[in-house]
C-alpha cells in the first residue's frame, strides 16, 4: 500500500522530554525558558478591538481590509523607515510561521519546468528550522549560508529565494544597512527573491535599543537598503512578540508589487485568511506604540537579570543584540548544558536545533514571568556558590 504524508524530520522539541522530566523534579518547580511564547497579557485595547469585531458573520477578505492594510503601510513608514508602499503591496497572514513555511510554494518554487533542476532556498547557518521545512514542502533544495558568495556556482545559479532573519532567531544577530544592501545586490545579480523575517525588529538592545539612544533595526525595505525599489524583496513581521498576540496568529508581509498579486490570488484559492476579528485587533495593535514600548521595558528588565545570572554561572552570551533570547555557551556540548540547566529546574532551547554549527549553545528565552526569571537567576547564581 502506498505510504501517505510528507517526509519531514521529526518535530525537534520532542527531544526535550527527558530534560523536562529532570527539571520537574526540582523542589522549586520548572522554569521554562525554552520556546519563547509570550506570557504577559494581551493589551486591553487590543482585546477590546477583537471583541468589537466579533460580529463577523461574513467571510473576511484574504488581502485584508483596506483599513488594516493602511495601518500596515503607516506602521512601516513610522516604525521601519519604509516609505512608498501602497496598500496593494501588503497583506495579513495567519502568523509568520505559516508564511515562512509556505512562501517557497506560494512563489512557485520546486522543480524547474524546462530544465528539470530543483530550485534552491537559502537561509542562515544558524536558523529557525521552518526555513528548511518550507523548502521541503515546495520540493526545492535548501542550503544554509550566511552569504551567497559561500555557495558553489552550480548551486548559486539555482537560487530563487534567500531568507534573511534580522534580528536573528536563535542568536540575536542584527544585519546593518551595508550588510543588507550587499545581500540585496547579490540576490538581484542572480535573479533571486529576498524575504526578510523581521519579527523581532522592535526588540533591539544595546546599540539597537532606540529607547536608550540606539539605532532602529533596519528593514530590507528601508530606502537606505533598497533605494525605494522593492523589486524582488519582501519583509515579514509578526505581532506575537511586540504585542503579546501569539494566540491571535497575527502577522503580515509587504513588498514587490509585481509578485504580491499572485501570492494573494494563490492564498485566496487555498483559503489562507486571517479571521475578521483578528484583523480588527491588528489595527489596534499597529496604531498604538505605547504598549509596545511598555512591553519592551518588561523584557529589558528580565534580560538584564538573566544576563547577570548567566555570566555569574560561567556562561558566555554571544550575539543577542536583539530579540527575546540569550545565545549562551557554557563551554561544553549543547546537551551537557541542557542537562546542567535541567538539574537547576530550568528548561532551555537546544542550540543543535538551529543548525550544524550550533552545538555547544543553548537558547535562553526572556519570556517567563518576573517571578520565574528571578527564580532562574537565583538558581544560576547559586550553582557556583
Amino acid at each position: 500500500m502506498r505510504a501517505y504524508g510528507i517526509d519531514l524530520p521529526e518535530y525537534p522539541w520532542e527531544a526535550l522530554a527527558p530534560y523536562r522530566a529532570i527539571a520537574a523534579e526540582h523542589p522549586g518547580g520548572t522554569v521554562d525558558l525554552s520556546i519563547g511564547t509570550p506570557v504577559d497579557s494581551t493589551p486591553q485595547l487590543i482585546q477590546d478591538a477583537l471583541a468589537a469585531g466579533a460580529n463577523a458573520h461574513g467571510y473576511p477578505t484574504t488581502h485584508g481590509t483596506l483599513e488594516l492594510r493602511q495601518a500596515i503601510v503607516d506602521w512601516f513608514a513610522r516604525r521601519r523607515n519604509v516609505h512608498g508602499l501602497s496598500t496593494d503591496q501588503v497583506m495579513p497572514t495567519v502568523g509568520s510561521k505559516e508564511l515562512v513555511a509556505w512562501l517557497p510554494f506560494l512563489l512557485g518554487l520546486g522543480t524547474h519546468p524546462e530544465t528539470g533542476e530543483r530550485d534552491v532556498v537559502v537561509y542562515p547557518r544558524a536558523a529557525y528550522p521552518t526555513y528548511e521545512i518550507g523548502a521541503r514542502l515546495a520540493g526545492a533544495d535548501h542550503y544554509a549560508a550566511d552569504s551567497l558568495t559561500e555557495l558553489p556556482e552550480d548551486v548559486k545559479r539555482r537560487v530563487r529565494l534567500v531568507w534573511v532573519n534580522s534580528p536573528a532567531n536563535p542568536n540575536g544577530v542584527v544585519r546593518g544597512i551595508e550588510q543588507l544592501r550587499e545581500l540585496v545586490r547579490h540576490a538581484r545579480d542572480i535573479g533571486a527573491v529576498v524575504a526578510s523575517d523581521e519579527c523581532y525588529a522592535e526588540l533591539g538592545w544595546g546599540e539597537w535599543d532606540t529607547a536608550r539612544g540606539g539605532k532602529p533595526v533596519p528593514s530590507i525595505l528601508d530606502e537606505r537598503v533598497c533605494t525605494g525599489d522593492f523589486t524582488g524583496l519582501f519583509a515579514a513581521y509578526s505581532l506575537s512578540k511586540q504585542s503579546n498576540l501569539a494566540g491571535y496568529r497575527a502577522a503580515f508581509i509587504a513588498g514587490d508589487a509585481q509578485i504580491m498579486p499572485n501570492i494573494i490570488n494563490t492564498r485566496k484559492h487555498a483559503g489562507m485568511i486571517v479571521p475578521a476579528p483578528v484583523q480588527s485587533a491588528m489595527i489596534a495593535a499597529l496604531t498604538d506604540d505605547a504598549h509596545v514600548a511598555a512591553q519592551k521595558d518588561i523584557y529589558r528588565a528580565r534580560r538584564e537579570i538573566l544576563v547577570e545570572a548567566i555570566t555569574a554561572a560561567g556562561g558566555r552570551i554571544e550575539g543577542s543584540e536583539a530579540g527575546l533570547y540569550l545565545w549562551t555557551t557554557f563551554g561544553e556540548s549543547t546537551w551537557e548544558s541542557i542537562e546542567r540547566l535541567a538539574k537547576l529546574g530550568i528548561v532551555a532551547g537546544p542550540g543543535v536545533f538551529y543548525g550544524e554549527g550550533c552545538d555547544g549553545y543553548v537558547r535562553i528565552a526572556l519570556t517567563a514571568s518576573d517571578a520565574a526569571v528571578a527564580a532562574a537567576a537565583e538558581r544560576l547564581k547559586g550553582s557556583v556558590a
